[in-house]
């Protein structure tokens, strides 16, 4: 679960925020990763109490067609996921093999390698999690090298971790800020971690057992999503550090007079604010700090790259399994799973020169808070059910919290879209984000209506205690209140 806030895109939004925005706005990525922790400790609870992971209970909730819907929803996330994931490990293979190994090679290579250590699951889940505890072990130690190296200012990061501020903020700011809530709040992470729990047994018919279970996975989901967010501020704090305020032209003139040059072709426009992303900022850490400072980035990309390109794998399965109610084989299931999210990745690396991805990048992020309400309104829906929580559904501060999270949320999508159409300022996009935004909104609203008729629901039963196989479909249950 942890895997979902240190993946590549991750790392990319962060060094993207510290050089766009320098440390102004490390207090957006402290508030996403504790709404974060919030929303994976409701995955974690409806997976405890229910035994059923999040797309299972959609499965059993949700009429045919809305269900369909947000399966596609949700497989979109995870492509987008797995496209920042295996492309990052490919380009931390390009930065360690100095250019020799391409992109759409580096994406082979990533497949092949998680294919070999999914096979680690074979040897227990506790094996394969000491595997991931290893890979983080290594982003942890690759970047704190970094900012040990670059020695930040840490009274500005404290005051840009707990002074909220964006005064006089640009355009690209915002965006960097709408991305930082995409790359850490994933979509795909909720339904993971609901499914994640069930690795551990538990006595359901007992309360107490219940209540100490989800006391435990949320003691250890704070933990590790504070070791992803120290992770993250080490990234951030070094690219604010070193490069706000730069140009092209200043980053390129003191890497020809390093010892690590690099091509004058990578920054086009030498008198812009300096644009970076994970392959530009391995190079540009090298001509600064010295080679070990690049290669030693590429190690924590390609470990980060690794991790959570099985996490994406591992998603995939339970979203397919739980939406579409397959009983297929294990491995034709990963697949199956793998293809669908692998195929459009290879397409992009064959046709995408390494140095040129960051616009890829940044569209992926915001994706990613574009799709956050398909995870985010089902999981608040089924935990505030009495039905099917039973004893354990969300009280009424929560309900007020998650549903003022939504609205926030798809208002600053909103904003995002007509700030991102106007900046391509096309007739034609015009037209078409119109459309896609009616469409987005008028199934959000959907999802949203039936959240305000599941929790109307469990006031009316307030006091009764039904299992999750007695609960009606949504649309039942909608005609009922009705």
């Amino acid at each position: 679960m942890s895997i979902a806030y240190l993946d590549p895109g991750n790392i990319e939004s962060d060094l993207q925020s510290g050089a766009v925005a320098g440390f102004k706005l490390l207090w957006v990525l402290l508030l996403a990763i504790i709404v974060g922790l919030l929303l994976q400790r409701l995955a974690a609870r409806l997976g405890v109490v229910t035994g059923l992971h999040l797309a299972e209970v959609c499965y059993q909730q949700y009429p045919k067609v809305p269900r369909i819907i947000l399966w596609l929803m949700v497989e979109l996330a995870i492509i987008g996921s797995d496209m920042q994931e295996v492309i990052g490990s490919a380009i931390a293979i390009n930065l360690l093999s100095v250019g020799r190994v391409p992109l759409w090679a580096g994406v082979l290579i990533t497949i092949a390698d998680t294919f070999v250590f999914l096979f680690l699951d074979k040897y227990g889940l506790r094996k394969l999690e000491a595997f991931f505890g290893f890979l983080i072990t290594i982003m942890a130690f690759t970047f704190g090298y970094e900012y040990v190296t670059v020695k930040p200012s840490q009274s500005q990061v404290l005051k840009g971790m707990f002074v909220p501020s964006c005064s006089g903020c640009s355009i690209p700011q915002v965006m960097q800020a709408v991305g930082i809530v995409g790359a850490n709040l994933m979509p795909h992470n909720i339904y993971l971690h609901s499914a994640l729990v069930k690795s551990r047994q538990v006595n359901r018919a007992n309360k107490q057992e219940v209540q100490e279970a989800n006391k435990y996975f949320f003691i250890e989901s704070s933990i590790a999503v504070f070791v992803a967010f120290i992770i993250n501020v080490f990234v951030v704090s070094v690219f604010a550090e070193a490069f706000f305020l730069k140009t092209s032209g200043q980053v390129v003139q003191v890497c020809k007079n390093s010892s690590f040059p690099i091509s004058d072709d990578l920054f086009l426009d030498h008198n812009s604010t300096l644009l970076v992303d994970i392959y530009k900022g391995g190079l540009m850490l090298g001509c600064y700090f010295g080679p070990a400072a690049l290669y030693i980035w590429a190690v924590g990309i390609l470990a980060a790259g690794q991790s959570s390109t099985m996490t994406g794998t591992y998603s995939g399965q339970f979203v397919m399994e739980g939406f579409m109610n397959l009983k297929w084989p294990r491995f034709a299931r990963m697949i199956l799973t793998r293809s669908i999210a692998i195929i459009p990745t290879l397409l992009v690396a064959a046709f995408q020169d390494v140095e040129h991805l960051t616009g890829l990048n940044d569209f992926l992020n915001v994706l990613q808070s574009l799709l956050l309400p398909f995870a985010l309104i089902p999981i608040l829906t089924f935990t505030s059910l009495r039905p099917v929580m039973s004893d354990f559904a969300n009280g009424i501060g929560w309900k007020i919290a998650g549903g003022i999270l939504v609205l926030i949320i798809c208002s600053i999508n909103m904003y995002f879209v007509v700030l991102y159409v106007q900046e391509l300022g096309h007739i034609v996009l015009y037209v078409v984000a119109a459309v896609v935004s009616m469409a987005y909104l008028i199934f959000v609203f959907y999802l949203s209506w039936q959240c305000l008729i599941a929790l109307g629901m469990s006031f009316l039963e307030c006091g009764h205690t039904l299992s999750i196989s007695a609960v009606p479909k949504m649309e039942e249950a909608t005609n009922d209140h009705q």
